[in-house]
């Protein structure tokens, strides 16, 4: 969470931070926890109201967000604070590099 600028982050805080298996990392579980102790800090430091910037790779990579991301905004509204705006901002490619995998693509 930084200001509007971007300048200066208030508090950080990653789905991986919260749990001990690297499978649990980008889970809806880790992310609601994650929130939750962010809505807390941002309640310390006096900040009710946010923007949501959704970021997934983008490029030639997957263009949606993880399964995390949905649980966490929903987990920050429940906690009392007022979002504003939802954006977007996925990197989207106007001409790409080639995509990894080669001519006949992933093979199982």
């Amino acid at each position: 969470v930084t200001d509007i600028s971007g300048r200066e982050t208030f508090v950080r805080r990653t789905g991986g931070m919260e749990v001990k298996a690297d499978r649990d990392e980008s889970s809806p579980y880790a992310a609601m926890i994650a929130a939750q102790k962010v809505a807390t800090r941002l309640a310390e430091l006096g900040i009710t109201a946010i923007h949501i910037k959704v970021r997934a790779t983008g490029g030639t990579r997957s263009k949606t967000p993880g399964p995390g991301a949905q649980s966490a905004m929903r987990a920050l509204s429940r906690s009392g604070i007022k979002i504003g705006r939802i954006e977007d901002c996925t990197p989207i490619p106007t001409d790409a590099t080639r995509k990894k995998g080669g001519r006949r693509g992933r093979r199982l």
